[in-house]
């Protein structure tokens, strides 16, 4: 028995325009989109709002803040993992690449745990059915630290994993080029003392130049082996995105200067942004604002990072400052990072993908100016939010 959903008087996101209109989808398949207004009665009616698609998240950190919400606090995984699902699903994600981090020599931090328990918990609430979004993984492998291999042997041969990204940061390059700036996030963020961040910044150079190569070389073919799409990460100077581009790298993900996401564009590298950077209107690193790359057509994809609504303001903020138009906007969360890692059946309004949309409003706020809100989301035509 076939499953038809109709949305009609919507203003439909398509890849170059948006269109008054309407679409239906049958069995989670969109299967046609008609331009102009319609007196049908079936359907469920837009009223004028948008329709956009599902967005696409390729590296959100907010999987791990739900785990640990306070520094040393730890939260059961299963709970942790229905509240991460409700943010992103209500926040228009469909599809999510939860990145969790492997490798940190401070056990009292998430990333320096093991992974199995999460893993097992994203297997069982996935096969419950108890998930709204799509649930990817985004292995984050910090170079420097000693266990970072031993701590990213749980995600072998995962049927989840799809993405690795490469970090480095040692304090004194790369995000954290600007050492105070690491000071305030590792004691304010991580709750670290004085004492103990002056005791890590005096290692961080031995145990990077003991462990970032081989570990570098590890992670490199592993991808190119088991066919994991790979990003570099924080790159600064034209000499990082020559390597990652070397290794196979498809994304540059927050490069921190203009040279390096030139560099990446000129190699056929996607750049990544934050989200918040481009709400606030800068890094908080201090580094090249997202904003800046927009403007150069430099800007790819922009990731929620560590705020899942993020997305869909930074979307606001980018077509209110008329630095893109809304479809531009638009395919930065949801095409784009689809096309990156392989994702071929989603991202974009058109017939014979899949129904994952969403019903956004666009609103003005006095003293703040338009802000899109959403409102419905469906995967699959199915409702979830």
């Amino acid at each position: 028995m076939s499953s038809q959903i109709i949305f009609k008087n919507a203003r439909i996101i398509l890849k170059d325009e948006v269109i008054l209109g309407s679409l239906s989808s049958t069995n989670g398949i969109i299967d046609s989109i008609d331009s102009g207004n319609t007196t049908s009665k079936h359907g469920i009616d837009f009223e004028g709002d948008y329709l956009m698609p599902g967005m696409v998240e390729m590296h959100t950190d907010n999987f791990e803040r739900h785990l640990m919400p306070r520094p040393k606090v730890s939260w059961a995984e299963i709970p942790a993992l229905l509240a991460h699902d409700a943010e992103i699903a209500s926040a228009g994600i469909t599809t999510v690449f939860d990145a969790l981090g492997v490798g940190d020599a401070d056990t009292d931090n998430v990333r320096g745990k093991g992974w199995n328990e999460v893993l097992t918990a994203l297997t069982n609430c996935a096969n419950e059915d108890l998930l709204r979004a799509d649930h990817y993984i985004h292995v984050r492998c910090e170079l420097p630290a000693p266990n970072t291999i031993e701590l990213f042997e749980a995600f072998i041969d995962h049927p989840r994993l799809s993405l690795i990204s490469l970090m480095d940061h040692t304090p004194g390059q790369r995000q954290w080029e600007d050492v105070e700036k690491a000071r305030t996030y590792y004691t304010g963020k991580k709750g670290w003392s004085q004492a103990k961040f002056e005791h890590q910044v005096s290692h961080a150079f031995k145990l990077q130049e003991m462990y970032s190569e081989p570990h570098r070389k590890y992670f490199v073919e592993y991808c190119q082996k088991n066919n994991i799409h790979l990003a570099s990460h924080d790159d600064t100077t034209v000499e990082h995105v020559r390597q990652a581009h070397s290794e196979g790298a498809s994304m540059s993900e927050f490069p921190t200067t203009m040279q390096a996401a030139q560099t990446a564009h000129a190699l056929g590298l996607l750049n990544v942004m934050g989200g918040p950077n481009v709400v606030r209107g800068g890094s908080h690193s201090g580094n090249v604002a997202a904003s800046d790359l927009a403007r150069n057509h430099l800007l790819d994809i922009i990731s929620s990072d560590y705020v899942p609504g993020s997305l869909i303001s930074a979307v606001s903020r980018l077509v209110s400052d008329q630095t893109l138009t809304l479809p531009e906007a638009i395919a930065t969360v949801t095409t784009n990072p689809a096309r990156a890692t392989g994702l071929n059946d989603r991202g974009l309004i058109e017939t014979g993908l899949r129904a994952d949309v969403v019903r956004m409003r666009m609103v003005d706020i006095p003293q703040t100016g338009k802000q899109a809100v959403i409102k419905t989301v469906w995967k699959k035509g199915q409702q979830i939010i």
